[in-house]
């Protein structure tokens, strides 16, 4: 029996099904001005299929991301309202811990256009310390680079707070960063300043290569894939969001489970789901792993 940490699902793919509203380059923030409680309803959902960690409607909210829009001026108010929804589902709940997710700067999947480390630790310092009082711990999410990883778990060390660093690897390669760096060269920075290392929002095909080399280092290792077709590198020349990303028809609760069960099987300790993984993957991935004798913890 091993214990295994259930992460949740997809929260920005899951607020889109929601909304009425079409979605705009930041849903995830409108959503809570405009839909009060509709984030701690998600987040409520994903703890009842059996989920243990929650991860707060924070991945976007970045200074850059608000400049010169309604939002600027409400920064910390809607971290401090993402970080209220998450505390009081868990709370309703009963149990559970609280990540604060810190998402890239300027854009998902674009290693070409994220800021030097140097350059962007202030930035991710600043959120790490306003998530730090709400939040168990702070998973750095969608890393795509080397640099990248370096500049958000310096800025993320600011919080105090356990940091788990999570990379997003090439669909078509999982032994390499989206920079197409080796995600080998990540290892020993990981290994500097997280206490835990994930893959994130890659294709779930790519995550055994990824996870083999995971498993060379020291730190504890998991994935939770996305759900989307492939983020094609055509795809993202032309600078896109992910909601221009059709999802996975095939990729049922079922499928799913099947891919996260064969992570476990390589030494994974934390799983769970990224962008169009609902609640329902979630609950039967939770159904998978007890029935296969591991601890949910």
């Amino acid at each position: 029996m091993t214990d295994i940490t259930l992460l949740d699902g997809g929260l920005g793919q899951e607020l889109i099904r929601r909304v009425p509203e079409p979605p705009t380059a930041l849903w995830s923030t409108q959503v809570m001005a405009d839909h009060p409680g509709l984030v701690r309803a998600v987040h409520r959902d994903f703890l009842a299929a059996g989920a243990t960690v929650i991860t707060a409607n924070t991945y976007a909210l970045h200074r850059d991301r608000f400049t010169g829009t309604d939002f600027e001026p409400r920064y910390e108010d809607l971290i401090a309202q993402a970080l209220q929804e998450a505390e009081e589902a868990r709370s309703a709940h009963g149990s559970g811990r609280i990540a604060g997710s810190i998402g890239p700067l300027v854009a998902s999947y674009r290693p070409d256009v994220h800021p030097p480390a140097d350059k962007a630790m202030p930035a991710y310092a600043e959120l790490a310390r306003l998530l730090a009082p709400a939040c168990d711990l702070i998973i750095c999410e969608t890393v795509a680079s080397v640099d990248h990883a370096r500049g958000v778990l310096a800025g993320a060390a600011w919080s105090g707070k356990p940091v788990w660093l999570a990379v997003t690897v090439d669909d078509d390669d999982g032994t390499r960063l989206r920079s197409g760096e080796p995600l080998a060269d990540v290892l020993p920075v990981a290994g500097a300043g997280a206490e835990a290392l994930l893959v994130n929002c890659s294709a779930p095909e790519a995550m055994p290569a990824a996870l083999d080399i995971l498993a060379t280092g020291a730190l504890p290792y998991g994935a939770y894939a996305n759900g989307f077709a492939q983020i094609t590198k055509a795809f993202l020349q032309n600078r896109p969001t992910v909601d221009d990303l059709p999802k996975r028809p095939e990729m049922t609760p079922d499928l799913y489970a099947r891919h996260a069960m064969g992570w476990i099987a390589q030494g994974a300790t934390i799983v769970g789901g990224c962008c169009e993984i609902g609640p329902a993957h979630i609950e039967t991935l939770a159904r998978a792993i007890r029935a296969a004798g591991h601890r949910i913890v």
